[in-house]
């Protein structure tokens, strides 16, 4: 007897039952990479969110991003988001879950909203610039997270 393996101990779905799942996930998220892309090309319609601190905000954030900490979203959001704009949200990184929470709240306001995965943490090891008081910062790739080239992986 073969003892299965730990990969298909839970047997993979259907192709119709995954394409649904992955095209349901790519509504909820998008990466830093297209962000980065959206941002640099002027694309229109959204709206780059930080939910983190102030603090962490003024330590470096994402250039064109507004700074909206998750917990004044349900009081300052009317007044900084028009509410036909899709909000993209971003916190520290895979291991925060403050961009879950802040989409959350913007969902419940009724905005159409996307979580940017990886969040500034792989924003600055991709190399893209950041932002502080004292101006714009060039990142070095991390090549662990992209190619040190600093050409686009194109997944």
């Amino acid at each position: 007897m073969v003892d299965m393996t730990a990969v298909l101990f839970v047997p993979p779905a259907a192709p119709d039952v995954a394409a649904a799942h992955y095209a349901a996930r790519l509504s909820f998220e998008t990466d830093v990479s297209d962000v980065h892309h959206d941002l640099e090309s002027g694309v229109p319609g959204w709206v780059l969110i930080d939910t983190r601190s102030k603090e962490a905000w003024e330590q470096g954030h994402i250039p064109g991003a507004v700074h909206l900490p998750t917990n004044e979203i349900e009081t300052r959001a009317a007044d900084l988001v028009d509410p036909g704009t899709v909000v993209v949200t971003y916190c520290w990184g895979p291991g925060c879950n403050g961009s879950t929470w802040a989409a959350l709240a913007f969902a419940r306001l009724g905005y159409r909203v996307k979580e940017m995965l990886g969040g500034y943490e792989y924003w600055v090891r991709e190399g893209f610039s950041t932002q502080t008081a004292l101006g714009r910062l060039h990142n070095d790739v991390d090549p662990l997270t992209a190619p040190a080239s600093g050409a686009a992986c194109a997944c």
